[in-house]
């Protein structure tokens, strides 16, 4: 169980800094915030691709479990930073993706 929680706890963090990453250009490019937030918005895409090589699992597996992560963060971004609350769709839609994503990280391997 300690796995499982580090683990999510992980693709959490690594969630938010990508979204972080690509939040902050947004906001320069859509927005007209300064150039500067470029300098932590690239720091952020680094910070992306460091936090997904610290799984010890095949690299492609740990990108296609993070997928699920990475959807219900998303949306709980966007009701938390773009102050749109999920629908019932969004919400069965991170269902289906945590389902996902728990059999594609957690399932037992034969090696």
């Amino acid at each position: 169980m300690a796995m499982v929680l580090k683990t999510l706890g992980l693709f959490i963090v690594t969630a938010v800094v990508e979204i972080l990453g690509c939040y902050l250009p947004y906001l320069w490019l859509k927005q007209r915030a300064s150039a500067f937030f470029l300098i932590p918005g690239a720091l952020s895409l680094v910070a992306f691709a460091w936090l997904l090589s610290l799984h010890p699992g095949a690299a492609g597996r740990t990108y296609a479990a993070y997928g699920g992560v990475y959807v219900s963060v998303a949306l709980t971004w966007l009701w938390l930073i773009d102050g749109q609350r999920p629908d019932r769709w969004d919400v069965l839609g991170v269902a289906v993706t945590l389902i996902g994503m728990s059999i594609i990280a957690f399932a037992p391997r034969v090696k």
